[in-house]
C-alpha cells in the first residue's frame, strides 16, 4: 500500500475553481470505481489550504490517478494559479488501523 498526503495554500480567488477541478477528478474516480484507489480532499477553515489524502494498492493505483485527464487539468491549473504555498508531498507508512482499508 502507498499513502500520499499533499498540502498547499492557494489564493482565495482561486478556491472555487480548485474545488471544481477536484470535484471533477473525484467524479471520474467514482466512475472508474477502481478498488485500488482511496482518495479524499479536505479544505482547512481558512478557505485556502487544501489537503489531499490518497491511498493506493501499489504503484498501479497511483499511475491510474496521474493519467486521468481531469487530474492533469487540476494539477496544471493549480500550478498556473500561483499558489501561495507550493504543494508539499509526503509519503506515509501505515502503522495501524481499526478497519480494513483495502479488502483482500
Amino acid at each position: 500500500m502507498k499513502t500520499v498526503r499533499v498540502q498547499y495554500m492557494i489564493k482565495k480567488e482561486y478556491a472555487e475553481k480548485n474545488k471544481e477541478n477536484i470535484n471533477q477528478v473525484m467524479k471520474d474516480l467514482r466512475e472508474l470505481n477502481d478498488p485500488r484507489i482511496k482518495y479524499a480532499t479536505f479544505l482547512f477553515e481558512d478557505g485556502q489550504t487544501f489537503m489531499h489524502f490518497a491511498m493506493f494498492v501499489g504503484e498501479e493505483g497511483q499511475k491510474i490517478l496521474n493519467e486521468l485527464e481531469s487530474f492533469k487539468k487540476f494539477t496544471s491549473e493549480l500550478k498556473a494559479s500561483g499558489p501561495l504555498e507550493l504543494p508539499k508531498v509526503e509519503n506515509l507508512s501505515l502503522v495501524a488501523s481499526c478497519y480494513d482499508i483495502f479488502d483482500s
